[in-house]
């Protein structure tokens, strides 16, 4: 009797179990992902008012850019990866599946219209193709080679940057075109909300972008703080590429491509503001310009033609920063 009683003591010992329903022994605890295992701020979420429920979801939202703070160091190696290929002709990829690769389609399709560059210059790749991003087609993330084809298909090759986006950390498709692109030597890197996890597996410490954002509000729900802190990454990456490459100048976005009223309105807000013109010769510059506002600016700015402030961008790299940095050191040595 003695036995059996210590045999039933060491197995209730190892039970976790709270009081409103949730039990789970310990070891099944360690080995559920993060992303998966339950919130116990938001135990009967379901029998809270709307405000109630509002209230869990935005303290738990509140988490998410201090996560995201943890993670800058990794994500400054990643972005300078991205402004060395940008700089050598090579391209980004995200890759993910689900919500993730939805944020990295989205982050890669904003890019031309905010900084002008070409729609391959940045793209996003989700398992199953266009069709999941407006449907469900979540089992697609388990063909690995799906992944690697992709890569194929889009000619990727060393000089390019790969980044995999998975909450989990453990999609085939995504993990699989990783190990694709580190067998071409490219620089390759990842975002997930799990420590131990496939992707990171892949990766040396720099390259693992870890965002634990912890259980979600609604169990294994990765959409919600886990895609929230996505998407403050990618758009960490892109935005500071854009900026180390020439895209801005001062914060203003004078790469951007005009192609509808209120963008045309504000490419001649920002030729105004610049220059210090009016809003007669800023449309006469944006007009000699072909409508390129950082060429306008550029004219306007330094009192040159076309041709002069073309050659002038093309020899600093598009920076107008660095262009007046040079003529600024020319005028002072010239004196």
């Amino acid at each position: 009797m003695e036995i059996i009683f210590n045999i039933i003591f060491n197995i209730l010992k190892t039970i976790v179990v709270h009081p409103l329903l949730s039990v789970y022994t310990a070891s099944v605890m360690e080995s559920i992902l993060e992303t998966e295992q339950r919130n116990p701020l938001s135990y009967r979420i379901d029998s809270k008012s709307t405000l109630e429920i509002l209230s869990i979801i935005n303290e738990e939202d509140k988490k998410v850019p201090f996560v995201v703070a943890s993670a800058m160091p990794s994500i400054a190696v990643v972005v300078d990866d991205v402004v060395e290929a940008f700089r050598n002709g090579g391209r980004l990829f995200y890759i993910g599946a689900g919500t993730s690769g939805r944020l990295g389609v989205l982050d890669a399709s904003e890019c031309p219209p905010t900084y002008g560059v070409e729609p391959e210059m940045v793209q996003g790749i989700i398992a199953g193709g266009q069709k999941a991003l407006t449907t469900s087609v979540e089992w697609a993330e388990d063909d690995g080679q799906a992944g690697v084809e992709r890569l194929k298909q889009v000619s990727f090759t060393s000089k390019d940057v790969l980044i995999g986006i998975t909450a989990s950390g453990g999609a085939p498709f995504v993990v699989e075109a990783m190990r694709y692109a580190l067998g071409l030597g490219s620089k390759v890197g990842a975002i997930s909300c799990n420590r131990t996890t496939a992707v990171f597996d892949l990766l040396d410490e720099q390259h693992r972008i870890f965002v634990p954002v912890g259980p979600e509000i609604v169990t294994g729900s990765t959409r919600m703080k886990a895609g929230t802190a996505q998407k403050l990454v990618l758009n960490m990456i892109t935005t500071t590429a854009m900026i180390r490459i020439g895209k801005v100048f001062n914060n203003l976005m004078v790469d951007l491509r005009p192609v509808n009223a209120k963008l045309i309105q504000r490419s001649h807000r920002l030729i105004t503001e610049v220059t210090g013109c009016d809003e007669s010769e800023s449309k006469r510059l944006f007009e000699a310009a072909g409508n390129n506002t950082k060429l306008a600016i550029t004219m306007g700015l330094l009192h040159v033609s076309v041709e002069q402030a073309t050659e002038l961008l093309e020899q600093n790299g598009q920076s107008i920063s660095r262009v007046l940095n040079l003529m600024e050191s020319h005028s002072v040595s010239g004196s």
